[in-house]
């Protein structure tokens, strides 16, 4: 990546797990091959200042603020990224964008679905580049997986399923946090938390539901605050949505969508299946150099491709070696700053706003079906 390669300037408010793996990514630029835009990290904002001094490391950054409206008046900044918890995110976003800075959003866009809907219709009045994070279809089996949902080579599609599973709240000692509060996380919880991760990609392909009926769970009503007591804990932990997707010619496609914090031996996995009358896919990260393929014969099975580091965008790693999460994450952000300045091709691009408004309206219909204990029309 040449020096010569038009730069963006980026600031950061929230300097949190998220904050560092976006400079961390930017650091790793120069490792890119093919991405017509160059990114540089020159602030952050974090009402810690404790925060902050992790970021003094970084050589670019050159204001380091506690309030986000000192860092909005900066004229030096092109690229907002807000990485807060949700139930800040619908303030925070419309002063970026009425600030006349572009957006990356984190999910799920807003708390609920009257704030995404407000927040991405400011975006189109003011006429702002907005996007949404959402890193797992940037690995190399979820790419080949799209690729070959789209050219029509599995048949009829019989069934889909994307998941994204945890782990960690099987503990019942693990301290409350905001993730756990509807107050913070809103309502639809491990839904708003995990949920757009497996919506970006049917999305995507044109597999919104239709109908849907949801499975709704809350395990541990209450965690240690902490302090010594114990703290409400009152969002979902795990949902699986049955869904139903119309496509031409076959309406009554079945889509399964699971968000879990509950799902035994799984760390962060995430994966899709797709199955056709013809041919179908599976892929998972607890395995993410493996892609499974079928394609009917008079015999069926399921065969094994060992994938390497085919990217979107092309790096200086060897083809041989898995990637990781810090790789999709630049491969995300290198999918945000072509499409900004209108080069992303035809490569996969971040989800939109409107997709993350679909998104919503997928968990929204789901808290109705859980609450009537019905199948709900979107």
């Amino acid at each position: 990546m040449s020096t010569s390669t038009p730069a963006v300037r980026v600031a950061v408010i929230g300097a949190g797990l998220m904050g560092r793996e976006v400079a961390s990514a930017f650091g790793r630029w120069f490792s890119l091959l093919d991405c017509p835009v160059r990114p540089e990290l020159v602030a952050v904002c974090d009402v810690n200042t404790a925060a902050l001094d992790w970021f003094r490391q970084v050589p670019t950054v050159q204001h380091f603020d506690t309030d986000h409206r000192v860092l909005l008046a900066r004229t030096d900044i092109d690229v907002v990224y807000v990485a807060v918890p949700h139930h800040l995110h619908e303030a925070l976003y419309l002063d970026v964008l009425r600030a006349g800075k572009d957006l990356l959003a984190e999910k799920p866009f807003g708390i609920d679905l009257a704030a995404a809907r407000r927040i991405r219709d400011e975006g189109v009045q003011l006429g702002r580049f907005v996007r949404v994070s959402s890193e797992f279809p940037f690995l190399p089996g979820v790419q080949r997986a799209i690729a070959a949902a789209r050219s029509g080579a599995f048949g009829k599609i019989l069934s889909i399923r994307n998941s994204f599973l945890h782990s960690s709240d099987l503990d019942p000692t693990k301290p409350i946090n905001w993730k756990r509060q509807n107050k913070f996380c809103g309502e639809a919880g491990v839904m708003n938390d995990l949920g757009l991760h497996v919506a970006h990609v049917p999305l995507r392909m044109g597999w919104k539901p239709a109908r849907l009926y949801a499975q709704l769970q809350k395990i541990y009503t209450e965690r240690p605050d902490g302090k010594g007591g114990t703290a409400p804990c009152d969002t979902w932990d795990n949902a699986v949505l049955h869904c139903t997707v119309d496509l031409p010619g076959q309406p009554g496609v079945p889509l399964t969508l699971e968000t879990k914090r509950m799902s035994p031996t799984d760390t962060n996995s995430w994966e899709i299946e797709i199955l056709g009358t013809d041919g179908g896919v599976r892929f998972s990260t607890k395995q993410p150099k493996t892609l499974l393929t079928y394609t009917r014969g008079k015999e069926q099975a399921w065969s094994a491709t060992d994938l390497g580091f085919a990217m979107p965008f092309k790096t200086i790693t060897g083809g041989i070696f898995e990637p990781g999460f810090p790789d999709i994450l630049m491969q995300m952000w290198a999918a945000y700053l072509a499409e900004r300045a209108g080069q992303l091709v035809d490569r996969f691009g971040c989800a939109t706003p409107d997709e993350a408004v679909a998104h919503h309206e997928i968990w929204a219909a789901a808290l109705a079906s859980h609450r009537d204990t019905t199948v709900v029309t979107l």
